[in-house]
């Protein structure tokens, strides 16, 4: 079955109009029109309704739809692999915005002198967010925060990461949690931490911003909890109160294990 054919019948499905699809693609209304009446003559099935305000689709269109979007993911994912089947020409990489700011730089740096024509898409999320977009084949390797403990998933290189507790140094610190992301692991990882460790209730405030965090923290508006190296690449080290925290928190550097990446053994060499 042509894949192009299910992705027009896709784009207008969505669009619920053929002139719609046709201006998502870039063709014509005929041509759109045409490939769909090709797609219903090869189901032997009428896929839409025409009415005066665009399509909706018949009983069948509905039943047809989820398999012609995962087909399409198919054809999609296959492509790209057999266009790196020689060698890794896109690596789509994913980072928590922990790593990103200690180890993205330097390993940018790695991959291009070592892999000059090897184009690279980045994607910084948490990683909870960034297992799912590598278990949807949405990105090749990702570098998360705790291992990730999925039967999918490969672990191809591991950082150890000192974690730190962060407090005021000589005041004491309001009561909240103060993290980059609500739905970072950090921040979850704290969350519980000042549960079972202080007696006092703690509110979470996000500030999205490193060096805003240890501020907050050394001027004394809450506690944090950091890799050493974040401190250290702020220069607060001397300016907060820390104390280590023994935690499941280094990084790993994941992909799928039934998409391992052509420059799988580089990576698993990576020294950061």
């Amino acid at each position: 079955m042509d894949s192009n054919l299910l992705k027009v019948f896709i784009s207008v499905a969505n669009t619920k109009s053929i002139s719609a699809g046709a201006k998502e693609l870039g063709f014509t209304q005929s041509n759109v029109t045409l490939r769909i009446k090709q797609l219903e003559k090869s189901l032997g099935y009428e896929l839409f309704h025409r009415t005066n305000r665009g399509v909706v689709l018949t009983f069948e269109g509905e039943k047809f739809y989820p398999y012609a979007v995962d087909i399409v993911k198919k054809v999609e994912e296959a492509t790209l692999k057999m266009r790196n089947i020689n060698h890794q020409e896109l690596l789509r990489l994913g980072s928590t915005q922990s790593n990103a700011t200690i180890r993205l730089i330097p390993i940018l740096e790695m991959l291009n002198r070592d892999f000059k024509d090897m184009k690279i898409e980045f994607n910084i999320d948490s990683s909870i967010n960034l297992i799912d977009k590598l278990l949807n084949y949405e990105i090749d390797i990702a570098f998360v925060n705790g291992n990730p403990n999925n039967k999918d998933i490969e672990v191809l290189n591991s950082f150890k990461d000192e974690i730190y507790f962060i407090e005021p140094k000589n005041k004491k610190a309001q009561n909240c949690v103060l993290s980059y992301k609500n739905s970072c692991t950090y921040c979850l990882y704290l969350q519980e931490y000042v549960k079972k460790n202080k007696k006092e209730k703690y509110k979470t405030i996000a500030l999205q911003n490193y060096e805003l965090m240890l501020g907050c923290v050394k001027a004394g508006y809450g506690v944090s909890l950091l890799s050493k190296k974040i401190v250290e690449k702020f220069g607060y080290l001397n300016d907060v109160k820390l104390t280590k925290i023994d935690s499941n928190l280094d990084s790993h550097l994941i992909c799928r294990k039934d998409y391992l990446p052509m420059i799988e053994d580089y990576l698993r060499a990576l020294k950061i």
